[in-house]
């Protein structure tokens, strides 16, 4: 993937509309935003953008819109929150059509500096370009209200929508600048360089519930780091492709011949390939998730037929530790056992508490890692925390994410 992309500080803004495609998806709860770290994280961008004398239009999606358009899921508390946040007036469109003449209006009106924010882009059903054609009119659309385009939502990235990767077909056509914004670049300086050209020695640590949700990324990283950790319900499937006994443990039946065949790689290649030697278990999965549950510890190869794997064990969490501990780069992607539980909660701490105490880089790749680092209180502690679960996992299975892509490269 080439990742010299064009950024913010690469042309001037001053004068010109901007168009700048953000990710506003903020969790809400009767109208009111419970986390603003996604607004926060888009502050930078577009700060310099209003500095440098740029007429600044925001779009986002939020939510699924699985209904069709709803005030539910309506940006109009982004705006709010951007106007505190800049304090300065962002003017919100709540037009549901997005690039209707209200947008159009708005636009022609704003003066250098000015912010305007567009209504949620999946309310346009073209937003999410199925089939491939369908997005082209919105995307143009889009592309008429602006000069330039700057794509700064990393946790849309790996999406081929209209307003991430479209878009720029259009605005490059009328010779506008196509760049990504302070967030995107920071992915792309931590994650790509993580993988591409990491300060060795270099750890993978994956964990979560399944194999099957990360076949790519753990080939891809077997090729690229020098030890790789398995850890939660994923390590199952991998300790029964060895042969042991893993009870009611989470188990993806059909990947065990991919499990060997990965195991076999590692031997192949050289690489150190770790996985739980003791485990936590338990008769059921805690119901409700965060209830008190009886658990005891075991030899991973001593799982009895009627008990589930719920967490890492001790010696496994040492073992995991001391691993990190060795690294210069470290990327972490997924909980080593079920977090949510406070009982089932010491292996996913322990390997944040490694990470933490560490002086390698530490990149912690969105989704459940990211949630379970700022829980546990030790965000402050890693180099970084992806914005995008999906992308970032996209983005160490080697893939090209269309927001990347899609952004001139610098010559």
């Amino acid at each position: 993937m080439a990742l010299n992309k064009k950024s913010i500080d690469d042309f001037n803004a001053k004068g010109k509309r901007v168009l700048v495609r953000c990710d506003f998806n903020v969790p809400l709860k009767n109208g009111e935003i419970t986390d603003e770290t996604r607004i926060v994280a888009a502050l930078p961008t577009i700060k310099k953008l209003i500095a440098d004398g740029g007429k600044v239009i925001l779009c986002s999606h939020l939510g699924k819109v699985k209904e069709g358009p709803n005030e539910k899921e309506s940006l109009a508390p982004v705006a709010a929150a951007l106007s505190k946040k800049l304090g300065k007036d962002v003017k919100f469109i709540s037009d549901y059509t997005v690039t209707g003449p209200a947008a159009t209006e708005a636009v022609a009106n704003m003066k250098e500096g000015d912010v305007v924010l567009l209504q949620n882009t999946r309310f346009r059903m073209e937003e999410e370009t199925k089939p491939a054609k369908a997005g082209t009119k919105f995307a143009e659309e889009l592309a008429d209200l602006c000069d330039d385009y700057v794509c700064d939502a990393f946790g849309s990235s790996h999406r081929a929508h209209a307003s991430v990767s479209v878009v720029t077909e259009f605005v490059r056509k009328k010779g506008g600048n196509c760049a990504v914004g302070y967030l995107m670049q920071k992915e792309i300086n931590f994650l790509g360089n993580a993988v591409e050209n990491p300060v060795r020695p270099f750890v993978a640590i994956l964990g979560g519930a399944k194999v099957a949700d990360k076949l790519n990324v753990i080939n891809n990283l077997l090729e690229k780091c020098d030890t790789l950790i398995i850890g939660g319900g994923m390590a199952f499937t991998f300790l029964k492709a060895q042969g042991l006994e893993i009870g009611k443990s989470l188990c993806d039946d059909e990947k065990l011949d991919y499990c060997k065949e990965m195991l076999a790689k590692a031997k192949k290649l050289g690489k150190n390939l770790l996985l739980p030697v003791d485990t936590g278990i338990a008769a059921n999965f805690p119901d409700p998730i965060d209830g008190p549950i009886d658990v005891k510890y075991v030899d991973s190869d001593k799982i009895p037929a009627d008990m589930e794997g719920l967490d890492i064990g001790p010696k496994t969490q040492e073992l995991f530790a001391n691993a990190a501990k060795t690294a210069k780069t470290v990327v972490w992607n997924g909980p080593m056992g079920v977090f949510e539980n406070p009982t089932l909660a010491k292996g996913t701490i322990a390997v944040a508490k490694a990470l933490a105490e560490t002086d390698a880089t530490t990149i912690i790749g969105g989704g459940d890692s990211a949630a379970a680092c700022n829980q546990l209180g030790f965000a402050d502690k890693m180099s970084h925390i992806s914005t995008g679960g999906g992308a970032s996992l996209e983005f160490l299975e080697g893939k090209e994410l269309p927001g990347v892509y899609a952004a001139d490269d610098i010559k």
